[in-house]
């Protein structure tokens, strides 16, 4: 199976770790208390087939079966995971907490007082500064990994650690690993945050996503907290998700939490048409750049009760799939302006081909493609379920309402700029040059462009040539 190495950066980042983690090892039928009885896993071999997606074990512990976190930590089976951060307080609690001794130590990479909220600080100061010690943490988790598939980030826009450390290992990730796919999952601040830079850091972040990652799975805390009210209101805020210490933005991140699980399952559990990461960018990215993926799911599921596998109910799952109020980014791949270019379907547990393709006409029906991208949906077929369901469904976009985004934060960039407000934050900071305002705001407007011409432009009808009578 594929082998992924988590890339944890600035609080964000690893905040998202914490609620990630517990549910990997819940997904793995592995108890966080120490002591366990030996849990069903109802015959899927997971542990066998897949643990080592996410988990380096020791070449002499490959049979043993783990039913605890305490076993775990016996065996010396490691998280393939690279925590950094610029304050040690997140990072901290591997060191301390309920996963303490599930990290490697080599792997943490902390430093005091953090990056000021200044994607400058981040990018072109602590980036340099720290970039030995972050690659040697990120060369020993890839020397221990046999069939590396790919990285997966996890950072916020809005801060300084996260943009602007995050962006640089990123870029640097393109220069070291240029054969590696990089994906990226980064958090959007709603702009009415208390970090009046945050419209800075979010457009110089986007510029250097656009430049070197594989694909981007935006998600935008308006929308993360819009799930979460909902989810409170239908009473499944329960005691059964809070199974980590660490509760200050649970609710929001079990959203981002369940995106990953999901995304990454066909590259993890056997399917009988399974779906692979690098699938998608061949799949799902038709031209440079245009590498921003919106998904949807069903947010509102009780584990508590078993779900009733059905005709209706796999239409109600894939309605929800493309609702707007499920996308985890404020963008509806049905709008009235909206052009599809690519489109993924994933069906986990209880789905067949017939379901799916049911779904695919449906989706043609409803949707407004290119000329040349109705048939670009990507289907795949997962046979283990989420944690407590017997099916689910998973969507991709690359929807040119993508634009929708891009423009809220030209906008947000250009009320400050323009007034050159905070401006001399981050002149100040070395090696920092205030052409990478200019390149950022281009880059904004170029890919803007882009998602414009395609929504304009208008198939070419040339007629059949005729033969010349002579």
């Amino acid at each position: 199976m594929s082998e992924f190495v988590l890339i944890q950066v600035g609080q964000c980042g690893n905040q998202i770790g914490n609620a990630l983690w517990p549910k990997i090892l819940s997904e793995y039928d592995v108890s966080i208390t120490k002591n366990s009885a030996k849990l069903q896993n109802n015959g899927t071999g997971l542990c066998q087939d897949s643990f080592n997606s996410f988990f380096h074990v020791p070449s002499a512990k490959q049979n043993n079966g783990y039913n605890s976190l305490h076993e775990l930590i016996n065996n010396k089976v490691k998280a393939r995971a690279v925590c950094i951060d610029m304050e040690d307080s997140v990072v901290a609690r591997y060191r301390t907490g309920i996963l303490k001794g599930l990290f490697d130590e080599k792997c943490l990479v902390t430093n005091y007082p953090g990056s000021g909220n200044n994607w400058a600080e981040g990018f072109c100061e602590h980036g340099p500064q720290y970039e030995e010690k972050i690659f040697n943490s990120l060369r020993h988790s890839v020397e221990r990994c046999d069939s590396l598939h790919g990285f997966l980030m996890m950072f916020s826009t809005g801060g300084g650690t996260g943009s602007g450390l995050g962006t640089y290992t990123l870029n640097r990730l393109t220069d070291v690993f240029p054969k590696i796919e990089r994906f990226v999952s980064c958090v959007y601040s709603t702009g009415t945050e208390d970090v009046i830079t945050s419209p800075y850091n979010n457009a110089l972040s986007t510029h250097q996503l656009l430049e070197n990652a594989t694909c981007v799975f935006p998600v935008e805390n308006r929308c993360l907290l819009d799930i979460a009210m909902r989810k409170y209101r239908n009473g499944l805020m329960g005691k059964s998700e809070k199974i980590t210490q660490f509760h200050s933005t649970d609710d929001m991140n079990s959203s981002i939490v369940d995106m990953l699980l999901h995304l990454t399952s066909g590259s993890r559990f056997r399917g009988s048409l399974n779906f692979d990461m690098n699938d998608i960018s061949t799949n799902m990215v038709p031209y440079p750049k245009m590498n921003f993926l919106s998904s949807g799911f069903n947010h509102i599921v009780n584990v508590n009760e078993k779900n009733t596998v059905s005709k209706r109910h796999k239409e109600e799952l894939f309605v929800a799939s493309f609702s707007r109020s499920n996308q985890l980014i404020q963008v509806d791949p049905l709008a009235p302006k909206s052009y599809l270019l690519g489109a993924s379907l994933i069906g986990r547990g209880e789905y067949t081909i017939t379901d799916l393709q049911a779904h695919i006409e449906k989706l043609q029906n409803k949707a407004k493609f290119t000329a040349w991208s109705k048939k670009s949906i990507r289907i795949g077929l997962c046979s283990v379920a989420p944690k407590g369901q017997k099916i689910a469904l998973f969507s991709l976009f690359n929807s040119t309402r993508m634009y929708n985004l891009f423009e809220h934060l030209y906008k947000q960039f250009n009320s400050l700029f323009k007034k050159q407000a905070h401006i001399h934050h981050y002149a100040k900071i070395n090696n920092f040059d205030m052409e990478f305002f200019d390149e950022c705001k281009e880059s904004l407007q170029n890919i803007m462009q882009k998602y414009r011409e395609i929504e304009v432009s208008v198939p070419m009808n040339i007629p059949r040539l005729k033969p010349r009578l002579t």
